[in-house]
């Protein structure tokens, strides 16, 4: 279980709030190291509306989850208005950062297409986790690239439990009061309540999203493309699939073109707009592990992403003067 530690204790762990990581909607990150000399990531959470027993029974449930995917947990502060969580470090940052690098930045390490397709087998693994692995089924609804870190060698691990929804295995529906997630990744009966209700497979539809950037390198709605055709990724790559065009990466070899389509079907089968047609996540990783010519590309999945932005700007303005914590721009 998770250790107890006073503000007093992280302010002596962080050397003062000295070495800043990053920011979210959810807190501030900073680099710290135990006494033991472990090197950590403190996050120093921002106003929550959750009451401090519903805080301590999150900490609870996530400090029990140990897998290779998932960031582990060391130890928690609630002290007062005053919360914080404690967990291991990852040297290697986020993989939002490999898979679209921002012009300017410092030159960074380039992902082979074999390396991340690894990371997205493992990362599936991670979701399936959560999914069937715990007592209670555990719902992530804020899988995307920024959420998954990586450790000195590469291995992904599933990070930010804040908007995480926590039910009984054997429940297929969860109620939610409010939509919560990432514009771009959120699954669309969030939205759109006549599609089917919400339940695991809104991290299926995420995990599709995050695939299709992993297999692109780029986002999925891009105005900077110059072909008007391209702006939305997963309806330009699936009409070059469906009417059996080559998948063209540059510079990729015959082995790496099939890893991208693998994963591009398997990513076009995770954003079904009905979550009743989207396989569950050991279904997706069978998919992935297995031979790419037997993968069916299936119907073409989405709306027009002009009609699904209106539709979500609209629930997030109606709630984001109520709940301003459950969404997180992208």
């Amino acid at each position: 279980m998770p250790i107890r530690y006073d503000f007093s204790d992280i302010k002596k762990i962080t050397n003062g709030f000295k070495d800043k990581l990053g920011e979210g909607g959810f807190g501030t990150v900073y680099k710290g190291k135990l006494r033991s000399g472990l090197v950590v990531a403190v996050k120093i959470m921002g106003k929550s509306k959750a009451t401090g027993q519903e805080f301590i029974n999150e900490v609870a449930t996530i400090g029990r989850i140990h897998h290779v995917n998932v960031v582990q947990m060391i130890g928690f502060c609630f002290e007062g208005s005053k919360r914080a969580l404690i967990y291991e470090f990852m040297p290697n940052g986020s993989l939002e950062k490999y898979i679209f690098p921002r012009e300017g930045e410092e030159e960074h390490i380039s992902l082979s297409c074999e390396k991340m397709y690894e990371i997205s087998c493992k990362v599936a693994a991670g979701i399936d986790y959560l999914h069937r692995g715990c007592d209670m089924r555990i719902l992530h609804f804020d899988i995307k690239p920024h959420n998954i870190l990586l450790d000195k060698d590469f291995n992904p691990k599933i990070s930010d439990f804040g908007l995480a929804k926590l039910y009984a295995t054997d429940d297929s529906i969860v109620n939610l009061t409010a939509a919560r997630g990432t514009i771009g990744y959120m699954a669309p009966e969030l939205f759109y309540k006549n599609i089917g209700g919400i339940s695991y497979k809104a991290d299926v539809y995420s995990f599709g999203m995050l695939l299709m950037e992993m297999a692109g390198r780029r986002k999925n709605i891009s105005p900077s493309v110059e072909q008007l055709s391209q702006i939305y990724f997963p309806s330009w790559i699936y009409d070059q699939i469906n009417t059996g065009k080559e998948i063209e990466m540059e510079d990729s070899t015959a082995e790496e073109t099939k890893l991208l389509k693998k994963m591009i079907i398997v990513a076009l089968w995770c954003i079904q707009l009905k979550p009743g047609d989207r396989p569950s996540m050991n279904q997706v990783i069978e998919m992935l592990e297995g031979d790419v010519e037997l993968l069916v590309i299936p119907t073409k999945p989405f709306l027009s992403p002009q009609e699904e932005n209106q539709e979500a700007e609209m629930q997030v303005e109606d709630q984001e003067a109520a709940t301003p914590e459950l969404i997180e721009p992208a």
